[in-house]
């Protein structure tokens, strides 16, 4: 796919922008991005091979360098316990922990869990009805706030439309 801008170079960076309502997609090569003030600062540009790195875990000495002073920068303030003890003991030290690593759990939560960074637990069927309803109800009334900050209006109305069925049926099930 060609830059919209200049029609030369292919385009590396695609936004998605929503003016007046009506959804217009942007295609764009690094040097037209630069131009038009698309990248904010240059430091935010990947490479292939950061991208690469990144999804297969490879370390470079660089990265190894980094990651070394963030965890030994990390300790928690109350009981003095870094990230690399709290990594080797695999508990916290105290209420506060939770707080001061809080920058490095969601990515320890998604390599222990599946990807998964949010506890749900388990609801048997047949004795959990209101509790699935209650929860398909958090997921849509989340889902219509984000399509309304997108000003998706359409696709709004029929998350609304649905909440308003689910509440019907849980209505219907406390009569």
């Amino acid at each position: 796919m060609k830059c919209n801008e200049c029609e030369k170079y292919p385009a590396t960076l695609h936004f998605t922008q929503y003016i007046n309502g009506q959804k217009e997609k942007i295609h764009v090569c690094e040097l037209c991005a630069k131009k038009k003030g698309y990248q904010l600062h240059q430091d935010e540009t990947y490479s292939l091979h950061d991208l690469l790195s990144t999804l297969f875990h490879i370390s470079t000495p660089e990265i190894d360098r980094q990651i070394f002073k963030q965890k030994e920068s990390l300790e928690c303030p109350t009981c003095h316990l870094t990230f690399e003890g709290f990594q080797r003991i695999g508990k916290f030290g105290c209420a506060t922990c939770y707080e001061t690593f809080d920058v490095k759990l969601p990515q320890m939560f998604r390599r222990v869990h599946s990807g998964n960074t949010k506890h749900v637990g388990k609801i048997p069927i047949r004795k959990g009805g209101s509790l699935h309803m209650k929860r398909e109800l958090t997921y849509y009334r989340e889902k219509l706030n984000q399509l309304i900050e997108e000003e998706a209006f359409e696709e709004a109305a029929i998350v609304r439309d649905e909440i308003r069925r689910i509440e019907s049926l849980k209505e219907g099930d406390q009569s």
